[in-house]
């Protein structure tokens, strides 16, 4: 998947966090001796002495679905209004969150990506915890990775050490893509909704926002 990436087209440049470069994974050879391998040492796969066919990719043209027939979503933005509705006794939440700007060129969108950041996520790493992102979803009825409107979702795997509880983290999810497939790149804003997999009241969300990241 790193070099169907690797591709894609817009600017696609390599990691440069050192923390995660330098993240290191030991591993027993075939001789039962242990070996360190770095993630640096794995993003080239000339490196590591293989090459992929160059061969057609038929699901890299194929491009999920909205659910609804596009239309235009008229909203008046000032005080996000968040609504709450219940769904399998979850609380499936959804607010408008305003847009810096829109309408942007070709050239600006290969510079810099629209994103969608859900900030100051609390939930105990112990528990299993999972919410999907859906982007201008209308209704109450199912969608999933196949439909246009799913951002994509928040996911903790339970890690149980001595150090604590509590965490802290953030969710950052490309919008550029998304908006011009839903019509919606005019829009001064998008309804983001929440919905709740796993562990139910077990996370809470600072605040949602939308900024622009240059790689």
């Amino acid at each position: 998947m790193w070099s169907v990436w690797k591709i894609l087209e817009g600017k696609r440049t390599d990691f440069t966090d050192s923390n995660w470069l330098y993240l290191a994974f030991l591993f027993c050879n075939e001789n039962a001796n242990l070996v360190c391998v770095k993630v640096r040492d794995c993003l080239d796969t000339k490196k590591l002495r293989y090459e992929y066919q160059n061969v057609e990719i038929p699901w890299l043209k194929t491009k999920p679905t909205p659910k609804r027939v596009i239309s235009k979503v008229k909203r008046a933005l000032g005080v996000a209004n968040v609504a709450k509705t219940k769904k399998k006794g979850y609380d499936i939440v959804s607010l408008e969150v305003a847009r810096p700007k829109k309408s942007k060129s070709r050239k600006e969108k290969e510079e810099e990506e629209e994103v969608l950041v859900i900030e100051n996520i609390k939930f105990n790493q112990h528990q299993v915890v999972k919410f999907d992102v859906y982007i201008n979803d209308e209704d109450d009825t199912m969608i999933g990775p196949d439909n246009t409107e799913f951002a994509g979702s928040f996911v903790n795997v339970p890690y149980k050490h001595k150090h604590g509880k509590k965490m802290a983290t953030f969710l950052k999810l490309g919008l550029t893509k998304l908006l011009e497939e839903l019509d919606a790149e005019d829009d001064d804003g998008v309804v983001v909704t929440l919905v709740p997999k796993f562990g139910k009241s077990l996370a809470k969300i600072g605040g949602i926002k939308i900024e622009f990241a240059r790689d």
